[in-house]
């Protein structure tokens, strides 16, 4: 089964780097540009039609700094709760709007080692029919993560804190298309000073 409806990246970009003396992520340095930045271009060229950017620490600064010209913004007023909070904040967005995307691709901001090769990988499971997906390293779960439509709504229902999807998709293990992207992608996050070194 084919399914060649449109794709929509949703990208969690709220983060206010706590471990990094409180520098929010979207706005950290890489090759000269906001990495929310690079996170949305990665999205773009890996396939995505659209791309929606949850914000939250420093959120007027982030839209005042970086190109996201094209985007859909979203504010997170409760971004300090964790990751959880900015998840359900996006796909309640994309369950309300008009867009016509039959499943979200879940990216990371600060995971500048995943490029647009892992995030293509991924997509090309959802064409084959998949409707959960996810890119794997080594066989162990990591992202970028698909979910259908159909699943949006459990998805957000179980989203909480630090652990975003992390529950559902362990109660849905089974069923989760996993893509090896191990050979073409780095799944590092960038969560303390000793791991800025790996920003350009």
């Amino acid at each position: 089964m084919t399914n060649a409806a449109p794709v929509t990246g949703l990208l969690l970009a709220a983060g206010g780097g706590r471990r990094l003396g409180g520098r929010p992520k979207a706005l950290l340095p890489h090759r000269g540009r906001p990495l929310v930045e690079n996170a949305v271009r990665v999205l773009r060229e890996g396939g995505c039609r659209t791309v929606y950017v949850v914000l939250g620490a420093a959120a007027q600064e982030v839209r005042a700094r970086a190109d996201l010209a094209g985007c859909v913004l979203i504010d997170n007023p409760d971004w300090a709760e964790g990751m959880g909070s900015s998840l359900r904040a996006g796909l309640e967005a994309l369950a309300k709007s008009d867009d016509a995307a039959r499943a979200a691709l879940v990216s990371l901001v600060d995971q500048p080692g995943i490029g647009a090769e892992a995030v293509a990988r991924v997509l090309a499971a959802h064409r084959s029919g998949d409707s959960l997906a996810a890119a794997s390293y080594d066989g162990k779960r990591g992202h970028p993560v698909l979910f259908g439509a159909d699943r949006w709504a459990d998805i957000a229902a179980s989203a909480m804190g630090d652990r975003g999807a992390r529950a559902y998709l362990k109660a849905h293990e089974a069923e989760i298309e996993l893509v090896e992207c191990g050979d073409v992608a780095e799944p590092y996050d960038i969560d303390t000073e000793a791991d800025l070194g790996r920003l350009q």
